[in-house]
């Protein structure tokens, strides 16, 4: 979500998704794609900025979480004589790998 202000004051969340087109005319107006307008505050370039940034902070979690995800590693495969279970994989984070 961004959070985008409208013209009497109150603020509120967009899904950037739903966003088909931003246009200045002069006001800010944010198209979305069901054709519902939402006249803002902001310009046109701090909505574009919004956007970016939101984006931008999606990958960077999706990219600590993918570091931080448990994988598991591959046991030798030996021949166990005594008919034993071989033991349990073991769990890493990728960062290890």
């Amino acid at each position: 979500m961004i959070v985008v202000t409208r013209l009497s004051g109150g603020r509120f969340g967009v899904n950037p998704d739903l966003i088909q087109r931003v246009d200045s005319a002069p006001d800010t107006i944010l198209t979305l794609v069901d054709g519902t307008k939402l006249i803002v505050r902001e310009s046109l370039d701090e909505v574009i900025a919004l956007i970016h940034d939101q984006r931008a902070g999606l990958l960077a979690r999706a990219r600590d979480i993918e570091r931080l995800r448990p994988v598991r590693a591959v046991p030798d495969l030996v021949d166990d004589a005594e008919g034993d279970d071989p033991p349990p994989p073991v769990l890493l984070r990728q960062r290890d790998r």
